[in-house]
């Protein structure tokens, strides 16, 4: 894998694991409107995707305003719940302050909202280790929409060919695919290798040290 001038990221499964906040305010809002069938697993393999694409998966429908409403209160129990309940990899500050720290830009790219991932970072004391975030509310599209990996590349003002992006889900990998930037796969969440394997990649990594290793 060669060395990059930026390194963008997705944030959940990533750069944290915020699995345990998703799944108690999805299952809050779940259980309060009598869909108590759903596992965690299944809860789990949906992070990544908007919060309307989990909730018709979880409860078969599609009307748009009870998934607006689902939404709504999915929300209101993140902002009461969600930061407590999000802890970052042990690799992730010092993968990023590494790369940083050699000149490289640093990002990331997410459907949730910036807001929460940067009260995330503020919480941990590293603010500023990004140096662009995009989250669900900068972009009309969300992933695997390329809008937002491709306004964080107009952003840093530099060219596709030297950006990474890391991501964890098959979301992520077809976002890449779609932006035209390449991809590197990190196995912190619950996509298997195998199913990364069926995107083009530079690499598919145990965890984000797999970066270190590779950067020159």
């Amino acid at each position: 894998m060669k060395g990059y001038k930026a390194y963008l990221f997705d944030f959940d499964y990533t750069l944290a694991d915020s699995s345990r906040g998703i799944v108690k305010c999805y299952r809050n809002v779940l259980n309060r409107h009598g869909f108590t069938s759903v596992s965690d697993d299944e809860i789990k393999r949906t992070i990544g995707k908007t919060l309307e694409e989990s909730f018709s998966i979880f409860t078969g429908s599609h009307d748009s305003g009870f998934l607006a409403s689902l939404k709504k209160e999915y929300v209101a129990e993140a902002d009461r719940i969600m930061t407590d309940n999000t802890v970052l990899f042990p690799e992730t500050i010092n993968v990023l302050s590494t790369l940083k720290a050699s000149g490289a830009k640093t990002g990331i790219i997410s459907t949730k909202y910036r807001y929460r991932i940067k009260e995330c970072l503020d919480r941990n004391l590293i603010g500023d280790i990004a140096d662009i975030i995009i989250g669900g509310e900068d972009v009309k599209q969300p992933k695997p929409s390329p809008e937002g990996l491709e306004l964080a590349i107009a952003r840093l003002d530099i060219e596709k060919s030297d950006v990474l992006y890391i991501g964890d889900s098959t979301v992520d990998a077809e976002t890449a695919r779609r932006a035209s930037v390449d991809f590197a796969g990190v196995l912190n969440g619950v996509t298997t290798a195998a199913e990364l394997s069926g995107y083009t990649h530079v690499g598919i990594m145990d965890n984000l040290n797999g970066l270190l290793q590779s950067h020159t």
